[in-house]
């Protein structure tokens, strides 16, 4: 089975992280889990971005409205698969003794926000209508 099925199938059975290595140290454990949190929250604070987007600029045109708001909300939802997907191979590879897992995905954040960010710019520096 590859890492990721079985990467996926721990995110529904978080107890079975254990059958693998040893304990490690739990301020190491916990600190995943507060890490875990922190994405969880930049998920929901984009979610939430997305739906302000779409329901408090109605002047805006639909196309710049939908689309910013579909980029926020497809973020949040990137955000959140990529939390609980990075706690398990964090928690698994603490109980390896290897190194914690690189992820590309804080830049791909990044880049999205930032276009995000710059499409509402040119939005406030033109106006609502365009």
């Amino acid at each position: 089975m590859s890492d990721f099925v079985r990467n996926i199938r721990l995110w529904f059975a978080p107890e079975r992280v254990r059958e693998e290595g040893g304990t490690p140290d739990y301020r190491f454990s916990l600190a995943n889990e507060r890490t875990f949190l922190a994405w969880l929250r930049t998920a929901l604070a984009l979610i939430g971005g997305g739906f302000a987007v779409d329901q408090f600029l109605p002047d805006l045109r639909w196309a710049w409205r939908v689309g910013l708001a579909l980029a926020l909300l497809a973020a949040g939802v990137l955000c959140s698969l990529r939390a609980v997907n990075h706690w398990v191979r964090c928690e698994r590879a603490m109980r390896r003794g290897e190194d914690l897992p690189a992820s590309r995905f804080p830049v791909l954040l990044s880049l999205v926000v930032a276009v995000v960010a710059v499409a509402m710019v040119v939005v406030v520096l033109v106006g609502w209508e365009g």
